[in-house]
């Protein structure tokens, strides 16, 4: 999975599939996060919850957590301040593990 390393933290791209039964990581697809999101891509609450999922996730605080790129799309990236693209693999593996 590519996680790019930056200055402050990691640039990672994520997958959403909104108005799902239930929010969560569910894996990985096509070289990003897959993340099922229960909101509905309508007034930005699909990437309100986007932002929650991750910094759930990633055990970051909300603020730590940007939409780069595809606001109005499935396929976004994501910046995450203040952690490493290795503790991100860790805690990934982790999760997908289970």
């Amino acid at each position: 999975m590519p996680i790019t390393e930056t200055v402050d933290g990691i640039v990672i791209d994520v997958r959403v599939t909104p108005r799902s039964s239930r929010s969560g990581f569910m894996g990985l697809r096509d070289g990003a996060l897959l993340l099922r999101l229960h909101a509905s891509p309508v007034d930005g609450a699909a990437n309100t919850e986007v932002v929650n999922v991750i910094a759930r996730l990633l055990s970051v605080p909300r603020r730590a957590v940007t939409i780069v790129i595809g606001h109005r799309n499935r396929l976004k990236r994501v910046r995450v301040h203040g952690v490493s693209a290795k503790h991100v693999s860790a805690t990934l593996e982790a999760r997908h593990a289970r």
